[in-house]
């Protein structure tokens, strides 16, 4: 089974880091929600306060690393040094890098996005250094998977089962959701 670490820090957008909290536990995915703040509890951009699973001193190494988007949570994402250290181990390492809206581009500043393709929030492409940019919903590409923003959050979850799991269960959850036209 696959385990994924999702990084919160204040100002995290809630849409985004739950929805893919949400379907990939419900895809059976070991999600555990870490937070980079010192504290267990962390306010997300629009005043939602969210209870992590562990604090990031405490965490064990996961198959995927995800990180959500928002204001100013994906600055203080680009801050914590123990989490650039820990994204530059798992991109060595193979491991699956995922991130939404303004988030992809702490992986374009961390310089490891060199020839991948890859889209994030409009206006903050130039952020995604050496990256080919997209405008996809959501992009795959090798290690990573980028999406961008709150409307493609449930795209981005789906994608992300997808990769951890298999094509089945993301259209399985996808139809228990009653997401796609054809599950109306």
């Amino acid at each position: 089974m696959s385990k994924v670490n999702m990084f919160f820090a204040e100002g995290f957008e809630e849409v985004e880091a739950l929805t893919a909290v949400d379907l990939l536990r419900r895809a059976g995915v070991e999600t555990c929600m870490v937070s980079i703040t010192g504290s267990l509890v962390v306010e997300g951009a629009h005043g939602i306060k969210v209870e992590m699973n562990e604090l990031f001193e405490d965490i064990n190494e996961a198959d995927c690393i995800v990180l959500p988007g928002g204001m100013p949570g994906t600055k203080h994402l680009k801050e914590h040094k123990g989490l650039a250290e820990l994204i530059l181990k798992a991109k060595e390492e193979g491991k699956l890098l995922a991130a939404i809206c303004a988030a992809p581009t702490v992986f374009g500043e961390l310089g490891i996005l060199e020839g991948v393709k890859a889209t994030c929030y409009p206006g903050l492409e130039d952020k995604l250094l050496k990256a080919i940019v997209c405008r996809d919903t959501v992009v795959s590409d090798g290690q990573f998977v980028t999406s961008r923003g709150v409307g493609t959050a449930i795209d981005f979850a789906l994608t992300l089962i997808e990769r951890l799991c298999n094509k089945n269960i993301a259209d399985n959850i996808s139809a228990s959701i009653v997401y796609t036209e054809q599950d109306r």
